[in-house]
């Protein structure tokens, strides 16, 4: 039986009735500061939408398995072949350390890799010019590229993001706004649509983005189906500020003061901590003590 078939039952059916009711319309309203919910993406009349899926060594396994998921799992009424076809790219064939560990075999190399129609591309540590340059040549030809988490690091340095709306992790909104000061970055939205970019937040934000981009593609239904087929109930790929909880900056607390780079809390009794002007900071890590040391008043100002 085929997957798209094993949800139709009566109990799928009057869910889906009641998801639908509650959110009637061709596309989510956008959220305050939001750009405009774009236009429709038109799927092949006949084979697959190929979603290459950048990955390096420490890419975080939920940002690109939890769209693959999705992808994996759209359900298109009337269609027999797979709405989309799914594959990991890396810099080179060498198994890719994902976090907690996770070993990968990348299906294609930057150079064998088929050209996408979407390009997702989630928190990793791998910015190479030689990968900066395939998401550009990548983007030219696709229909969408999309980052999830701090992918958005990685998508900015290509240029792609310049004079455009994106969102990232909440605990990168402000080093993604001073490192990158052409980005409008927008805190509180659970993914960001602008043209042929379209950003996630952080970690299960993913799922969200491409259950949107599913129904971009194939409609509401479509992607309501998937997301009942996969026994998902959150309704972030419905309203996008269902993120306005991240929007302002926790108060700092006497005894757990935030990290000045990302505003996480940190604990000073075992924190990295330097001195600036006469006062103390603390850090959530040493890359982040290392990142403040090079420029002190970005961070302080910012």
């Amino acid at each position: 039986m085929k997957r798209r078939d094993l949800f139709k039952g009566a109990a799928a059916v009057g869910v889906i009735a009641a998801i639908r009711s509650s959110s009637m319309g061709a596309a989510p309203a956008p959220a305050k500061g939001a750009s405009l919910a774009p236009a429709p993406l038109k799927p092949p009349a006949k084979g697959s939408i190929p979603v290459a899926f950048l990955i390096s060594d420490g890419a975080v396994v939920i940002d690109f398995c939890g769209p693959w998921e999705v992808f994996h799992h759209a359900n298109v009424s009337g269609r027999d072949e797979a709405p989309f076809q799914l594959y990991t790219v890396a810099e080179s064939s060498k198994p890719v350390r994902a976090s907690g560990g996770m070993m990968i075999v990348p299906t294609y190399t930057l150079e064998t890799a088929p050209p996408p129609k979407v390009t997702v591309i989630p928190a990793q540590g791998d910015h190479s010019d030689a990968v900066l340059n395939w998401i550009r040549k990548s983007a030219a030809t696709a229909d969408l590229t999309m980052s999830v988490c701090t992918g958005a690091a990685l998508l900015a340095k290509t240029g792609l993001l310049n004079g455009k709306s994106a969102t990232t992790h909440h605990a990168a909104y402000k080093e993604l706004a001073l490192n990158f000061p052409d980005v409008h970055v927008k805190r509180g939205l659970r993914y960001v649509e602008d043209g042929k970019i379209a950003s996630a937040g952080g970690l299960s934000s993913g799922i969200d983005l491409a259950l949107r981009v599913v129904e971009r593609y194939y409609g509401r239904e479509a992607a309501t189906q998937t997301a009942y087929g996969m026994e998902y109930q959150g309704e972030g790929w419905l309203k996008p500020e269902s993120n306005a909880v991240y929007a302002v900056v926790r108060p700092s607390k006497s005894g757990a003061p935030l990290c000045p780079v990302c505003d996480m809390e940190t604990d000073p009794k075992d924190s990295p901590k330097s001195t600036f002007q006469g006062k103390t900071y603390y850090f959530c890590q040493p890359s982040h003590k290392t990142t403040f040391d090079a420029d002190p008043k970005k961070w302080i100002d910012g």
